[in-house]
């Protein structure tokens, strides 16, 4: 037996919990941006996901009006981070509601690191950064989904097997439900199946 829900029919913030807590786990765009007054802002957002492969395109949402938005506006670029889970603490940290003058950077006291080829900030110590020229917004109801064009990768060597991001380097935090985050998860590699194998090798 199931239960329904309908969200014509619910608090907003009710089913936007439901959501969070089925639609799991999240991975984190820790958006590190920089105001048009000079101020370094840095926030995890988790609704985030490869948008396009060709140009290469990601993309955040922002639930309301959040200084990383007004940031990428006023200035067209960010960084994402990867949130990895040795910075656990700082990650979770820099969701705090600080005021626009405050840098999260230096609330929390993480250091910073120049991009190569836009204004914000990397985080230093994450492995891996992707800075991204704003390429679109669009406004869904009380959100807006932010597209960026990524410009750039660096990854740290040491995340990195051969030429490829090595996921147990990596070690990706992820968001679910309420205030429960994930740890890096165990991983299970399996070949997708070519429709010229397909007849007797599944079922």
């Amino acid at each position: 037996m199931r239960r329904d829900f309908d969200p014509d029919h619910m608090p907003v913030r009710a089913f936007y919990k439901l959501m969070t807590a089925v639609v799991v786990p999240r991975p984190i765009a820790w958006v590190s941006s920089v105001s048009a007054a000079g101020v370094d802002n840095l926030a995890p957002h988790s609704f985030f996901t490869v948008a396009c492969v060709d140009p290469p395109i990601v993309q955040f949402t922002s639930v309301g009006r959040k200084d990383s938005l007004r940031n990428v506006e006023a200035t067209g670029d960010f960084v994402v981070n990867l949130a990895p889970e040795p910075l656990f603490q700082q990650v979770n940290a820099t969701g705090t509601n600080f005021p626009p003058e405050v840098s999260e950077f230096d609330a929390v006291g993480l250091e910073r690191e120049p991009s190569l080829k836009v204004k914000a900030s990397r985080v230093a110590a994450s492995p891996v950064a992707l800075e991204c020229a704003l390429h679109s917004t669009i406004r869904l109801g009380n959100s807006v989904l932010v597209l960026g064009r990524v410009v750039h990768a660096a990854i740290r060597e040491d995340a990195l097997d051969g030429d490829h991001p090595d996921i147990a380097k990596l070690l990706p935090l992820s968001r679910l439900g309420r205030n429960q985050w994930g740890d890096p998860p165990p991983v299970r590699a399996i070949d997708r199946i070519p429709y010229d194998q397909w007849p007797g090798h599944f079922g």
